[in-house]
C-alpha cells in the first residue's frame, strides 16, 4: 500500500492506495462518531455493500444505507433528496459520517449530501472506478447536474481519508475501465509529458487490468492532483488545468443527455478538440495531435463526436462554470505536458477544431 496526503494548510487527509485494502482499520482514526451511512448504488450493492458494512460493523458502529440508481441520469435533486430522507429517517445527527461506495456519481452527490446535512458532516470516499480514484475523489469537489449544464450546482466538500482500492477494478465493465484511463491520459498531457510516454508504453497492460500497474497509474495521478489542489483548493487559478477537454465534453454530455456517453468518454473527445484548437493556434503540432488521438483510440475511446449542431454545441460551452465575465476560458496545450488556461483563442478556429471532430450531420 501507497500512501498520499492531499495538504490544505492546517488540514491534510490521506490517500490510501493498494490491493485488498482493509478499510475498518485504515479508516478508524477518520471516523468521529458510531453513526455511518454508506450511500451506494445498485450495480455496487450488489457487489461490496455488505463487505462494507460488516467492516464498520467491526468498528463498533451503527451503520444505515441509501441505495441509489445507478447512472448519470439520477444525478440530480430528487436523489439527493433520497439521501436526506435516508439519514433523517435513521435519526442521524451532525456526528455522523456519510462514506461515498461508487464511482464518481455517487461520490459527488454524497459528498454534497455531506456538505449539507445539518451544515456539514463527516464524509469518507470509497471510489469503486478508476475516473473516480484518479479523479473525483480526490479535490472536494461535489454536486448535481442541470439540464442546461453539468456539476453547476455543488460545494466544495473534502473528504477526511479516501481509500483507492485495485480489487475493485477486477469487477469494473471494460468501458467503465476506458472512461476512467480519459482521467489518466489527461494527467499526462496537461503537466507530465514522461507519463505521457510511460502509459504509450504500457497501455495494453493496463487496459488488461494489470493490477500493479493500475495503482501506478492511480498513485502518479493521485499525486499530481493532490499538488494542483493543495494550491488552489477551490479553483481560483491552476485547479481548472484539470478541466482539460471538460468544456468540449460537457457540451456533449448535455446536448446526448446525461448518461448517453460515459463522462470519461465526452473528456476523451473534448480533449482531441482541445489538441485540435491548440494546433490551430500554432502551439502544438499535428503529429502531436495524432500522438494524443493515438493514445486516446488505444484506450478504446471515441476521438469523435456524434453530430451536434454548432450553435447548440457552442451554446452549452457557453454554460461552462470556467466562463468569467461573459468570456470563455479554455483550457489548451501549449505542448505537450503543458497545459494553459486562456480566452485568447480564434473563434474561427474553436468552431473548425469541433467540426474537424465530428460525426457528419
Amino acid at each position: 500500500m501507497q500512501t498520499l496526503f492531499v495538504e490544505l494548510g492546517e488540514r491534510r487527509y490521506p490517500i490510501f492506495i493498494g490491493h485488498t485494502l482493509d478499510a475498518s482499520s485504515l479508516l478508524a482514526p477518520y471516523i468521529k462518531a458510531k453513526q455511518v451511512m454508506i450511500v451506494t448504488n445498485t450495480t455496487v450493492a450488489a457487489l461490496y455493500l455488505e463487505k462494507y458494512t460488516l467492516q464498520f460493523e467491526q468498528l463498533g458502529k451503527s451503520v444505515a444505507t441509501c441505495i441509489l440508481p445507478d447512472g448519470e441520469k439520477y444525478k440530480d435533486f430528487g436523489h439527493l433528496h433520497l439521501i436526506f430522507d435516508a439519514l433523517l429517517q435513521a435519526g442521524f445527527n451532525r456526528d455522523c459520517t456519510i462514506v461515498a461506495l461508487g464511482g464518481g456519481v455517487i461520490g459527488d452527490m454524497a459528498g454534497y449530501a455531506a456538505a449539507s446535512f445539518q451544515r456539514g458532516v463527516n464524509f469518507i470516499q470509497i471510489p469503486t472506478t478508476l475516473l473516480s480514484q484518479v479523479d473525483s475523489s480526490v479535490g472536494g469537489k461535489t454536486g448535481i447536474n442541470h439540464p442546461l449544464g453539468k456539476n453547476m450546482i455543488g460545494a466544495f466538500k473534502q473528504p477526511e481519508a479516501v481509500i483507492a482500492d485495485m480489487a475493485v477494478l477486477d469487477t469494473l465493465p471494460p468501458r467503465e475501465l476506458s472512461a476512467g484511463m480519459a482521467e489518466v491520459i489527461k494527467y499526462a498531457l496537461l503537466c507530465d509529458a514522461e507519463f505521457l510516454l510511460w502509459l504509450e508504453q504500457n497501455m495494453s497492460k493496463l487496459m488488461a487490468g494489470d493490477a500493479d500497474l493500475l495503482a501506478q497509474a492511480v498513485y502518479r495521478c493521485c499525486a499530481h492532483k493532490a499538488r494542483i489542489v493543495a494550491n488552489d483548493e477551490t479553483e481560483k487559478g491552476e485547479r481548472a488545468l484539470l478541466n482539460l477537454g471538460h468544456t468540449f465534453g460537457h457540451a456533449i454530455e448535455s446536448y446526448l443527455g446525461y448518461g448517453t456517453w460515459l463522462h470519461g468518454e465526452a473528456v476523451a473527445t473534448g480533449m482531441v478538440m482541445a489538441a485540435e484548437l491548440s494546433a490551430r493556434q500554432g502551439w502544438i503540432d499535428t503529429v502531436d495531435v495524432q500522438r494524443i488521438q493515438q493514445i486516446i483510440l488505444a484506450a478504446n475511446l471515441p476521438i469523435v463526436s456524434p453530430a451536434i449542431p454548432l450553435e447548440q454545441f457552442l451554446n452549452y460551452m457557453s454554460h461552462d462554470k470556467k466562463v468569467l465575465d461573459g468570456q470563455l476560458r479554455l483550457i489548451l496545450l501549449k505542448q505537450l505536458g503543458k497545459a494553459v488556461i486562456t480566452n485568447e483563442f480564434d473563434q474561427n478556429a474553436l468552431i473548425a477544431a469541433i467540426q474537424a471532430h465530428q460525426q457528419a450531420a
